[in-house]
């Protein structure tokens, strides 16, 4: 896990990108030249990135803005409140973004993390 990107962000990366999936592979290649540039300032920890795209290859994830990975957030009780979303932009890591669905709970990277160590992510 990058020790430059706060834990939070570093630990939401390091498993929602885990596996042998080449554009994950490729877009955790990029994790040690990524840098955090804004954070959300509502709390939820949503992150846009800065990254040194002559230090790194991009991912085969296309020219496009897509959905690298994603993983619903899950409460102890098993409601689903919304979801963290990685993106990449031209096969760069862009940026990380946690979505409510609910004006009732309050979600947070820590929230998602906690949801992905009690489960595998592919």
């Amino acid at each position: 896990m990058p020790e430059h990107l706060p834990p939070d962000v570093a630990g939401v990366l390091d498993v929602l990108l885990g596996g042998d999936d080449p554009v994950h592979l490729a877009l955790r290649a990029q994790l040690p030249h990524l840098r955090v540039r804004e954070r959300c300032t509502c709390g939820c920890g949503t992150a846009h990135f800065d990254l040194d795209t002559a230090a790194v290859r991009p991912a085969p994830s296309g020219p496009r803005t897509v959905v690298a990975a994603e993983a619903l957030i899950r409460t102890e009780d098993g409601d689903c409140p919304g979801e963290v979303l990685a993106f990449a932009r031209g096969g760069y890591l862009s940026w990380l973004e946690v979505c409510s669905w609910s004006d009732g709970t309050e979600v947070t990277l820590a929230m998602a993390l906690r949801t992905l160590r009690r489960r595998d992510v592919p």
